[in-house]
This record gives C-alpha cells, structure tokens and sequence, in this order.
C-alpha cells in the first residue's frame, strides 16, 4: 500500500451508489503521497541465462531520435542514429572492419596481478565461421566467460564475471520512459553505466575505457556485408574528434567537414562522462598497418588502464576513447557511467516527388538541441530524476497483478516507439513506417490498416496519438471524405497516394473517439469532425462500400490484408460496426442529433445482419458478391485492384476462421462501446479460433507465404479452413504473425477466456525468447512492426481499466493489489481493501465524476475530484453482494 504524510488533506463529498441503488454521504480524502524509500537496484521482469542472449538486442535511443541497441552479451549493435533502419551494422573505425564501438576494463590487484578484457561475454557460435575467420568486430578481444542479461524495458542489464578477471560487472543501459511525457521520453541518448563490483577482500584498482568511431556520414543503409565493404568508408569523409570539457560532461565530441549540412548523414556525436571524474582520452588512434593500431591500443591500455595520445591526421573515421579511472574498495562497488548522445537533424521524406525530389524534413528532437554535446550536458543534471521517474513507472507497471508475460509483450513492444519505425517533425507531429527492412523503413504512411491495432501509443503517449489523428482527418482526407490510408510528406502532398482502406478508415473514425475520450480534448474534436463525419459519409457513396446505407459493408474493400474483398465479412463488417457506433456518440456530443440517430439505425440494421447472415454457428465467413463489372466500383476503390477476374475475384476469405475477425469489437472494448455484434456469437467465436487457428507446432503444415514460426513453435494462423477454401485465398491466410494473434488472445481476455487468451499470448512470447529471436523485436512486414503494440491492449483488458476523461469517469476490476492504470497522460495505481478504494496518480492528473469497480459498485462525487500527481484519493465504495473475486 502507498504511504501517506499527515498533511494537505482535502475532505469532498461523495455519494455512493450500489448496483442496489442504495444512496449514502461519504468522506473523499485527497492526501500527498510520501516519497517512498527507494533502492538503487533496477526493476527486473525477465531474465535470460547464457543459452537466451544471442539474439537479443535492446533499443537505447528516445521517441523519434533513433537507437543503439544493447546486445545480449553486452556489446552495441543495430546503430540506427542517422535516420534509418541499420539492423546489424556495427560502424567500424578501421578499413578492414575489424574494429567497432566496444568498452574495456582494465584491472589491477594490490599484488600488482592485471587482467584485461572486453566488456562483453562470449561471441555465440554462429560469430565463428567466415572466409577469413570471424568477421564479427572486436572479434580477436579476450571476453568475460560468464554472461546473463535482465531486463525490464527500458532498463537493459548484463552480467558479466570471470574467475581471472577480480571484479564482476553489471552494464545498466536505458533510456528515459516516462508516459505522458513525449519529450522526456525522447532525448538522443544512451546511458552506459559500468557497475563493478569487488567480492575480494583488497581494494582493485580499475579502468572502464569507451571507444568510438567516428562514423558520421555512415548510415549503414548501404551495407551489404561484403568483403568488399570491409574495405569502404560507407561515406564517412574528413569526420573529426575533439575533447571538450564543460560544466557537466568532458570527453569526445565527433563532428565532420565531409558532409553537406542538409544530408540526413551529417551531424554529431559524443561520447562524455561526468566531469569531476578522472579520465585519460585519445582523439584517434595509431595509423594501422597489419593490424598495428588495434595491438598499440591494447598495449597501451593494458599496461595500466590509461591512455597515452595519438595523432593520426587525415583520418575519415577517427575512433574516440574515453578512459575512467576509479579504485573499487573490497566487498563494495563503484560504477563508472558514459553517455553517448547523437544528433542528426535531417531525415528524408519517405515519399519523394513524382519529379524525384526529395524534401527533407527536421527531427523534432534537432529543434530543443543545437547539436550532440548540447544533448548531455543538458540532459546529464537531469538524468536522476528522468532515471527515477522512468523506475517508478517501469517498478509500478510490473508489480501490477498481471501475469507477467502479458507485462513483457506490453513493455518489449513498447520498445517500437524508440526504433526508426517512428519519428517525429520538427512541429511535433508523430509518424510511423509499417516496420523496417534491414536498411530502410517499410510501408511508408503511418498506414491507418497497420496502425489501427496498436495500443501502446494511445494509452501511454496520448499527444502523439492525437497528433495521428490531425494528419489523418485535416490532411490525409479530402474534401469527398475520402482517407488516404497512407499519408504523404511533407503535409502539403498527404493526399497525394489517394487510396482508401475501408479497416483503415473505419477503425480511424473509432480512433478518433478513443482519443477523445482519454484525453476529454473538446478543441480535437470540434476540430476534426467535419472529417469525421464525411470519411464516415464516404462509405455511402455511389459504389461505395455501403452503397445502400444499410450498415452492411459490402463494397471493394481494400484491406490490411493488401487486397480486396467483395461481400459482406466480419473483418471489415464489424469495423464498420465500430465507427458506426463511435460517430453517433461523437455526434450526440456535437449535437448532430440527426446524424447520430442516422448512425444508431444502420449500426442496428448492419449488426443484426451481420448476426444472421454471416454466423455459421461457430465464427462469422465472408459472402463472396463479385460486382458485375468494374463500372459497379466507385473510382476511387478501384486503385489498386489486386484481383484481376471480378467475376470470381481472387484473394477471398470465403468461410474461413479469420484470427482478427473480431478487431473492430476488440478496439469497441478498448474505446468502451460495447458490443458490437451478439455477445454469445463473439465468445463463441473466439472459441472457434482457438478450436480451428491453433497449431500446436508448424512442422506438419504447409505455409505458402513468409515464415514467423517454424518447427515446434505454437500460434494462431491467420486462416483456418474447416469447410471449403477458395482456391487462392488472401495471401497470407498460412502465415501466423504476432499483432493479430494479440487482436484473438486480448478479445478472449475481454470475453473472460483467460486461460486461452494467456496461452496465445505465451506462445509468442516463447518465439521471442532471445535464443531463436529477439525479445524486443517482434516482426511483420519489418522488423520493430507497428501492428505488435495491439499486446498493450491486454493491460486494459485484464485490469478491468475505462476512462473517459469527457464524462470523467473511471472503471477498473477490484484488487487488493497495486493496478497499475494508464490513460495516455497521467498514470498511477489503484487498490482497494474492503470497500475503499486508494486511487493514486504518479504523473499527469486526472479529474473524476464517478469511479466503478466492475460490477460491484459505484461512487458519484458531488464534485469532480481533481487528483494530481503526487496525490492519492481515499474514498469508500458500497459493494454488492456477494463480493465479487479478487484479482
């Protein structure tokens, strides 16, 4: 339970409402939360032994600054700073490629014994073999033998000991994570802080070393891993290194003189430490023949842990060294922090101009900083409380009572909004790819079919959810209501893809209200409805996809599923459901009384329908109606066209068991608007998926598309054809993939089919286990896929969790436990013992009418109760009987 200081309490009425209609006068208490005791350990929710780590790779970087990521084995991997993806480009120093970013300790007892290593653990078999040995960088480096990793996102652990070596290590790296706060939570830096601790009984004297390539103008999108690119500069030109040394920081600044300061290449780097540490440096190492720089380097270092100067002039890639000195007393620890900090202010458009022009667009991160050593010596002063800020929320979100693999697909995905899958503008504005390819972004246009999954975004960055929403409707939709699902940069060409997505405009229209509702924005929905109500309008246009306006969706229907479909279809039915439902509540509110009753008699129409055509008794199928003819299509659905024979179109669900058939009323749960179609079809369909798209392993089945999962693996394929299948169904009805078997597993949460819905969810966090994949990378059409953040979604689902900050209302399941709740902007716990409930708020604030706990009781306020962070509201809810069960 919180604890609480006997001063500024506020007492305000409230009258307690059962489920009885009993009425009773109670006592609110607003009471400042007491600053808790602390501990200086990080919160751990997974831990990976030896045989787990190979494949891990941690993304360090904020919201839209781009990442390094933290290996398994403690190295720097997937250098993605300069504004696209990089997946394992490790930027080297020297032009045989043998020398990348790596740290080093240096050790040396009172009995004079030294030991020299690289801070990492072994190289995973799979690093061994290569036409001229390993070609991994930093291969030919003596390494700790013993290496785990913990992690809890976005805290990275590894550790590190050896029984030559007489310190154990632990490398803590993160980045700030503070929900409800976009800008804090996305600062270009990673912080590397070398814990190292003596179990000897004499003090050891210690040297924790930093090096860094210069590699400015190497973004590693041209990368193809040839012997012949060993030999390549990748376009780093005339780079330069200088050590500075300020009021907060000193070590390297990296800057260039071979980069044109408009390229998405050109920027600087740093590589700092505190500035009241004792440090040795070298700007560049020795000019390298056979191999001659890397041997002076460790010479050098292994001497006696410092660092004696170099001077190498007309060095492209000059590599930067940084070496903290620091005597570690016996059975204590000391630990050694670096900083590495970027800054790269121009990122292509990812649509250039049909003249082939390429505008270029500003980072938003570039507009707070003038350059990389601004980033620490403005941040580091920060860095404790933005560190304490992040543990409170990362330590509240795990000690949650949920189970904890639906703690680790919530945070890991998390991780997607750090990677260059999203960026922001310079006007704040926030963007994202599909997922990323190798050396680039996937799937250009913040694609409203991908994005209308994921979950994470609304509910822990509430204003970038917003800013979507404004592209969407005041740019990417024209004046018929129209929405391009991908949106064009800069803004003044948004429509210019000019294609619909009939998931992707529906499930926008129902975005919208969500948004609304958690944040009780008024202004964002004064201003966007206009072109909400006309992309909701555009579904009734002359061979439309509702052309006879009766709340059937059976039109061409551009879909995520990168075709069309003819007919009537849950998947694309039931998001229409959604919107349907979600503008009539938008326009009761805006006073459009006539379009909401408009949009309440089709959704009953459209709903019923659905009900007693497309319900088979065990899942809802799609009825395939080809058009007779293409004049039969609205012009702007024909775009595209993927089928070519409309006659028999290709590329049908038909009476397949879809896994996400039921997204549109998984979303209607998040957003609070009930069920959009039979509640007994909806569980009963769930069932059917996990009766006929469950594979218990994928070595007995055939897979025509990519593959996700193999060999013993479980999942929930994207098809199941229990009956007839059309000859050439939608094309990836074989695959399994991550974000829409989260869209089944969270719909059975919803539908109280825990035990199935859990089971889903394990099976694909047992494929990201870090020895197969990596844990924090859940891929699709890319890497880092958008569509994956739909896991966030059973947070919401489990917890019991509804705000609407419009009616002020809170909803969440009774626990004696500490439920962590989230509403995009403010965040805190909430507990209860008996009949009172401790509502508490960490960040943000929130304002409260009334506060249920499902389906056992509800408390009206006189007043709206306003609790800020810090605070915590005490109140006493009326329960009925019986109780229902504790979580």
């Amino acid at each position: 339970m919180v604890r609480f200081s006997a001063v500024s309490i506020f007492i305000l009425s409230a009258v307690l409402v059962s489920h009885a209609d009993e009425c009773s006068i109670s006592s609110v208490k607003i009471i400042q939360q007491t600053e808790a005791s602390s501990s200086d350990e990080w919160p751990v929710l997974t831990f990976y032994d030896q045989d787990h780590i190979a494949r891990i790779a941690m993304p360090i970087g904020g919201i839209g600054t781009g990442t390094v990521s933290l290996g398994g084995r403690g190295d720097l991997r997937d250098w993605e700073i300069m504004n696209t993806a990089a997946k394992g480009f490790i930027p080297t120093s020297e032009r045989r490629g043998y020398i990348g970013p790596f740290f080093a300790l240096f050790t040396r007892t009172a009995d004079g014994r030294r030991a020299t290593r690289a801070l990492e653990g072994p190289l995973d078999v799979s690093l061994y073999e290569g036409p001229f040995g390993s070609t991994t960088p930093n291969h030919g480096f003596p390494r700790f033998d013993s290496c785990s990793f913990k992690a809890a996102y976005p805290f990275g652990q590894v550790l590190l000991s050896d029984e030559d070596v007489p310190l154990d290590v632990r490398i803590k790296a993160f980045n700030p994570l503070i929900p409800g706060d976009a800008d804090a939570s996305g600062i270009p830096i990673a912080v590397l802080t070398y814990e190292l601790s003596n179990p000897t009984d004499e003090a050891v004297f210690a040297s924790v070393a930093g090096n860094i390539p210069n590699f400015i103008g190497m973004d590693g999108s041209e990368q193809d891993r040839t012997v012949r690119d060993l030999w390549s500069a990748f376009g780093a030109e005339k780079n330069k290194n200088t050590f500075r040394k300020d009021q907060q920081v000193q070590g390297v600044f990296m800057t260039t003189e071979g980069k044109d300061p408009t390229d998405s290449t050109w920027g600087t780097m740093a590589l700092t430490t505190s500035a009241d540490e004792t440090i040795t440096y070298r700007t560049s190492w020795s000019e390298d023949e056979w191999g001659n720089a890397r041997l002076d380097y460790w010479d050098d270092f292994s001497s006696d842990g410092t660092l004696d100067s170099r001077d190498t002039p007309g060095e492209d890639r000059p590599m930067a060294s940084l070496a903290v000195e620091v005597t570690v007393p016996p059975h204590s620890s000391r630990e050694v922090t670096f900083y590495l900090t970027w800054h790269f202010p121009n990122r292509k458009s990812w649509s250039p101009a049909p003249d082939g022009t390429d505008r270029m667009l500003t980072n938003y991160y570039a507009v707070h900083y003038p350059d990389a050593w601004a980033v620490a010596e403005t941040t580091v002063p920060e860095l404790p409380e933005l560190e304490a800020e992040t543990k409170l929320f990362v330590t509240t979100f795990i000690e949650s009572p949920l189970p904890d693999v639906v703690k680790e697909a919530a945070l890991n995905n998390s991780s997607t909004l750090r990677s260059q899958t999203c960026f922001r503008t310079a006007d704040g504005k926030f963007y994202g790819w599909e997922g990323l390819s190798n050396v680039g972004g996937v799937c250009r246009g913040s694609c409203t079919h991908v994005w209308n999954y994921e979950q994470a975004t609304p509910f822990l960055f509430g204003e970038l959810a917003r800013s979507m929403r404004e592209v969407e409707f005041n740019y990417a939709t024209d004046t018929n209501g129209m929405m391009s699902f991908r949106v064009e940069l800069p803004l003044d060409r948004a429509t210019d893809f000019g294609r619909p997505a009939a998931d992707g405009q529906m499930g926008s229209i129902m975005r919208v209200y969500r948004d609304w509702q958690l944040s009780g924005d008024d202004t964002l929905l004064q201003n966007l409805w206009p072109s909400v109500k006309k992309a909701m309008e555009f579904c009734w246009i002359e061979g439309g996809w509702d052309e006879d306006r009766n709340g059937v969706m059976d039109g061409c229907q551009h879909n995520t599923m990168d075709v069309q479909y003819f007919g009537p279809n849950p998947q694309m039915g039931i998001w229409y459901l959604g919107a349907l439902r979600a503008a009539e509540e938008m326009a009761a509110y805006m006073g459009d009384a006539a379009f909401a009753q408009t949009c309440r008699g089709l959704f009953e129409n459209g709903s019923a329908w659905i009900d007693e055509n497309l319900f088979n008794g065990e899942y809802y199928i799609q009825i395939i109606q080809p058009p007779e003819n293409r004049d039969e299509i609205a012009p702007a659905l024909l775009k595209g066209l993927e089928s070519k024979d409309l006659g028999n179109p290709a590329y049908q669900l038909g009476e397949g068991c879809l896994v996400d058939q039921l997204v549109g009323q998984f979303l209607a749960h998040l957003c609070g608007l009930g069920y959009l179609t039979d509640e007994a079809n909806v569980k009963t369909t769930l069932q059917s998926i996990m009766k006929y798209n469950l594979r218990e392993d994928s070595n007995s089945d055939f897979n025509s598309m990519r593959s996700y999962v193999l060999g013993d693996e479980k999942s929930l394929v994207m098809a199941a054809y229990p009956g007839d299948r059309p000859l050439h169904p939608f094309p990836y009805f074989t695959e399994a993939m991550t974000g829409f078997e989260y869209t089944a597993a969270i719909g059975m949460l919803y539908e109280g089919q825990e035990e199935d819905g859990l089971a889903c969810i394990e099976n694909i966090r047992d494929r990201y286990d870090g020895r197969k994949r990596n844990p924090f990378n859940e891929a699709e059409c890319g890497y880092h896929y958008a569509r994956a953040m739909a896991s966030w979604g059973a947070v919401p689902a489990l917890s019991g969790f509804q705000y609407s900050a419009v009616d002020k209302s809170m909803t969440i399941a009774p626990s004696e436990e500490s439920m962590f709740w989230s509403t995009g902007s403010a965040w805190g716990i909430c507990e209860q013992t008996g009949s009172t409930v401790e509502l508490s708020v960490f960040h943000g604030s929130l304002e409260l009418q009334t506060f249920s706990l499902s389906q056992t009781g509800t408390a009206l306020f006189e007043k709206p109760i306003r609790i800020a962070a810090g605070e915590t509201a005490i109140f006493d809810v009326k329960l009925d009987e019986p109780q229902q069960d504790l979580l």
